[in-house]
Formats: structure tokens, sequence, C-alpha cells
């Protein structure tokens, strides 16, 4: 199974029965944006509670990862399998499916997709929807292999400013990124983590979907100049996922992330607002 997958390849194999479909549709993004589809999903769909039980809700920082053993209680909950096929959509396009893509391979699960264009694209095509999602009839047997080393930390950035063994990749947008957009996170200051660059999550997407492969490797080979190790971060480690979903389209196989991203970073390096 590949890491993007077409609304029309999710129907020819909709009945396979060792697929799962997750629902991680949100209320809003960062900026306010909100979908037209708030009470629709896709047939079958399982709702994954991103914000809430796929997150450590004891963390100071938005959307931190949640432990092993809060991930692997909701996947089993949810009906998830060691071997099942997961794929994963959202009601904006591609905004926080990237993220999920992201848990379960940190996870260790490695046959979990993205479905490019999300539910919208879904209900373009005239494909079958519900009002309501479903729930598991049995708990499933998933089971986490941490990936430990693809996780970065405050310090981990700290000590790469001098250091510069990889590259921080920033999805925000570029006034946030050049600190003349103010953030959502009212306290905080916008900016930058020091020798980052800017790759806006929103210049790799059209209508929702991603671009083609050649478009997004262009885009890297832009803006990177050399084949450094990269880290993706953002404002709170959600739209990073966006970005390392398109670098992994185009080539770049890192998963690595900031997931506290810039709301970590320019609280503990004292960047707020009084």
């Amino acid at each position: 199974m590949k890491t993007l997958v077409t609304v029309d390849w999710l129907h020819e194999n909709f009945h396979d029965k060792n697929l799962v479909l997750l629902d991680a549709s949100i209320q809003s993004t960062a900026e306010g944006k909100t979908s037209i589809h708030k009470s629709i999903t896709i047939k079958n769909a399982r709702y994954f509670d991103l914000k809430n039980k796929f997150a450590n809700l004891t963390s100071r920082f938005p959307n931190t990862i949640p432990t092993v053993e809060q991930f692997e209680l909701e996947a089993k909950k949810l009906g998830i399998n060691r071997d099942s096929k997961i794929i994963v959509f959202d009601n904006i396009g591609s905004y926080t499916s990237p993220r999920v893509w992201w848990l379960f391979k940190i996870m260790g699960h490695q046959n979990v997709a993205v479905l490019n264009g999300g539910l919208p694209a879904w209900i373009d095509k005239g494909y079958e929807t519900s009002e309501k999602h479903i729930e598991a009839d049995v708990r499933g047997d998933f089971s986490a292999n941490f990936q430990e080393e693809i996780l970065k930390n405050y310090k981990d950035i700290l000590i790469n400013v001098d250091a510069e063994k990889f590259t921080v990749i920033d999805a925000r947008s570029k006034g946030r990124f050049d600190g003349i957009e103010p953030e959502p996170r009212k306290h905080l200051q916008s900016g930058r983590i020091p020798n980052s660059v800017n790759i806006p999550y929103k210049d790799l997407l059209t209508d929702g979907e991603f671009k083609s492969q050649s478009e997004l490797r262009k885009i890297f080979e832009t803006k990177l100049a050399s084949d450094q190790e990269l880290v993706f971060s953002c404002g709170s480690g959600l739209t990073a996922c966006i970005v390392m979903l398109a670098g992994h389209i185009a080539g770049y196989e890192s998963k690595n992330l900031y997931d506290g991203s810039w709301s970590e970073w320019a609280e503990l390096q004292g960047l707020t607002i009084e």
C-alpha cells in the first residue's frame, strides 16, 4: 500500500476485511478554517479523536504525542489490529490526517496511508457517505513498537543550533516564520528557530490535495542546500506532518518531528508577549 492513496483506490478496495478507515477530522484549523462537511463522514469510518484520546492532555503544550500505553489502548478500542491496513482522512482535505499517519509510524505500524484530498475529494466523486461513525465490534490486538529516534525534543533542537547536524523545516506561513504575522497562540511572539528553513504547508497542496511528486521535489530542492537529515516543525507538531508527508512523496525519507515545535521553542526561549 502506498503512503498516499486516491479516493478511487479506496473505493476499489473498500471491502478489504483488513482495511480500517479512520476519520481524523477536527472542528477548525489553527488559522480558524472550518469544513463545510461537519456532520458527514465516509461510510464505515471510525472516529480518531486526535485532540483528546490521541494526545497527552497533561502536557503544557498543544498536540503533544500520547504515551505508548495510551496510544495502544485507544487503538485497540478502535478495533485496530497488528495487521490492519489503515487509511486516514479528514474533512479539510489533507490537514490532520498526516499527523495520524506519523503517529502510527512512530508507534511502529507501517501499513498506514493518507487519503489524498480526504472527505471533500470523496464527496466530489459521489461515493457513499454516512452521518455517523461506526464503533468497533471487537477490541483489536494493536501493539506498538515505539520508534524513539524520530521524536526530537527541545534539547535536540537547541544543540543543533550550533552543531547544525540536521535541517529544521518549518511548516508555518512565511509571515509567522519571518516574525511579521501573529501566532494563533496569542501569548507567543512569531519568528523562527535559528538556521531553520521555511516550507509553508499550504504551498504543497492544491484544493486539499498534495501536488505531484515532481512539483513537490522541485519545492524541496529549491529550499534545501544540502543532503542533511531533516527535522520537521510547525506551531504545535501538526502541520509539520503535512510537509513531512510531502517530503516523503518527493523522495525524502525523514520522519523526524520536533513535536513541541514553535509552541515549545518560543515558550522556553522566553519569546512571549506580556
